[in-house]
């Protein structure tokens, strides 16, 4: 059977993206300081388990992470943050029937998923350079409420022998009845980077979509290490731009 690989080498020597990687490999520019180093999930993970007899899984499940503090690391769709993670930025979105904003990966733990732990969303990251100047990413996302329940409710009444219930067998995405999110990152310096969210209704009916750009501060300061807390505020205005100043120490 032909098999097909994809090269692995470095961009030619007279590219853009080749001297990017020059300059960060020479610490003259930090092209790498940001990028797509924001988890998918960190529910349900060892790092976050608490818990005295190490259950991961229950310690720290999807219905608590909307409302309770990571430790060591945060979570988001098509997120974005520099290489120690103070600072997150991510996209949150609201189909008007969920009754959750859909602000991470959903999921069913090593317990609840027939198969094991299992990941029961569609996203693809569709292109990045190696210096992250420029990442393409792709969500997609049902009109009708995301079926949670009946997720979790039907792998854990099959066996091990039986198929797993993915999301498409929910019926949501009939009809075409789902948004395709397209979100791009470009850097036109290391610290300079402009983000674009596209988003496209699949289905024949008119549908509503919110969409939240959302920043935020991985929580260092509650757990006595640095009692520093950074800071958001109001900048002026550029334009018709709203400004918001973002300051750490």
């Amino acid at each position: 059977m032909a098999r097909r690989t994809r090269s692995t080498s470095s961009p030619p020597s007279n590219t853009a993206e080749a001297a990017r990687l020059d300059e960060d490999a020479h610490r003259t520019k930090h092209w790498k300081r940001w990028g797509p180093y924001l988890s998918e999930r960190a529910w349900g993970t060892v790092r976050e388990d608490y818990s005295p007899s190490g259950t991961a899984w229950e310690a720290f499940p999807h219905e608590q992470a909307r409302s309770r503090a990571y430790r060591w690391n945060e979570d988001g769709l098509a997120g974005f943050c520099d290489r120690h993670q103070y600072i997150c930025f991510a996209l949150a979105f609201w189909n008007g029937h969920d009754a959750l904003l859909k602000e991470r990966l959903f999921g069913l733990t090593g317990h609840e998923g027939n198969h094991g732990e299992d990941v029961k969303e569609y996203y693809f990251y569709l292109d990045s350079t190696p210096t992250h100047s420029y990442m393409k990413y792709l969500y997609k996302y049902p009109q009708t409420a995301f079926p949670y329940a009946r997720l979790l409710e039907v792998n854990r009444r099959r066996s091990r022998l039986d198929p797993e219930y993915e999301l498409i067998d929910t019926g949501c995405f009939d009809e075409r009845r789902y948004f395709d999110v397209f979100i791009e990152y470009a850097k036109a310096s290391p610290e300079e980077i402009c983000i674009r969210v596209q988003a496209f209704n699949r289905g024949a009916d008119t549908a509503e979509l919110t969409v939240l750009p959302t920043i935020w501060y991985r929580n260092t300061w509650s757990w006595g290490s640095d009692i520093r807390r950074p800071r958001f505020q109001t900048g002026e205005p550029v334009g018709n731009a709203s400004v918001i100043e973002a300051t750490h120490e």
